[in-house]
C-alpha cells in the first residue's frame, strides 16, 4: 500500500510539472510605463527599456499562472538625458546601490468581467518591498509559425515615498503618486 501511495503522489507531481507552460516576455512588443504630476499641471511620462519577465502558466486557467518579472533602474527613458541622469541619483533611484526593481506575483483574481483581473504582488524598489495590486487585462492569445504569443496590459498607482523616493518632500514639483502601464507580449517557450 504504501508502494502505491508513492507511486501515486510521484505520478501526480509529474502531471503537474509536465502541465505547467513557461512564457518570456517578448521585449520587441511590450513596454513598461509610468507616467507622474509635474508642478501639479501636466505630466511627464517614461519608461524602462531593459527588463526581463517570466510567466509559468499551469492550463488554460490564468488564476493559476504566476509572473516574475526585473527591471534595470539605469533603463529609465524620460526623453530628457539630464532628467533621466538625476532619477539615477540618490535623490530618486540610487541605481548604483539598487540596480534592480522587481515584482513577483502572489495571486491572480478573475474580475467580473471576461479577460479582467486583479494581479497581486510584492513590488521591489530601492530596497523596499511593498503589496500591490494591478488591473489586469488578458487581450488574447495568437499562434503562428514564430509560436504562441499571449497579450496583457496592467496598470497601478503607487507612490513613490512608500519606496524611499523622497525628492521634493512636499510634492509641489513632483506628484507623489506614480501611475504603471504595462503592455506584455509573452512568448510560449
Amino acid at each position: 500500500m504504501r508502494q502505491f501511495i508513492t507511486l501515486l503522489a510521484i505520478v501526480m507531481f509529474s502531471v503537474g510539472t509536465f502541465a505547467q507552460t513557461s512564457w518570456k516576455v517578448d521585449a520587441a512588443h511590450s513596454s513598461l510605463n509610468f507616467s507622474i504630476k509635474h508642478s501639479g499641471i501636466s505630466l511627464v511620462n517614461g519608461k524602462f527599456t531593459d527588463y526581463t519577465g517570466d510567466m509559468t502558466t499551469n492550463g488554460p486557467d490564468l488564476e493559476t499562472a504566476k509572473f516574475d518579472f526585473n527591471v534595470k533602474v539605469t533603463s529609465i527613458n524620460t526623453n530628457v538625458e539630464p532628467r533621466d541622469n538625476h532619477l539615477r541619483s540618490a535623490d530618486f533611484f540610487e541605481v548604483e546601490k539598487y540596480p534592480n526593481m522587481t515584482f513577483k506575483s502572489t495571486k491572480i483574481m478573475k474580475k467580473g468581467k471576461e479577460n479582467q483581473y486583479l494581479l497581486f504582488g510584492d513590488l521591489t524598489i530601492k530596497g523596499v518591498t511593498k503589496p500591490v495590486v494591478f488591473d489586469l487585462w488578458h487581450s488574447g492569445t495568437a499562434k503562428s509559425d514564430k509560436g504562441e504569443k499571449m497579450g496583457f496590459k496592467a496598470k497601478t498607482t503607487i507612490n513613490r515615498f512608500d519606496y524611499n523616493i523622497n525628492y521634493d518632500p512636499g510634492a509641489a514639483g513632483i506628484g507623489k503618486d506614480v501611475e504603471i502601464l504595462v503592455h506584455l507580449q509573452m512568448a510560449k517557450q
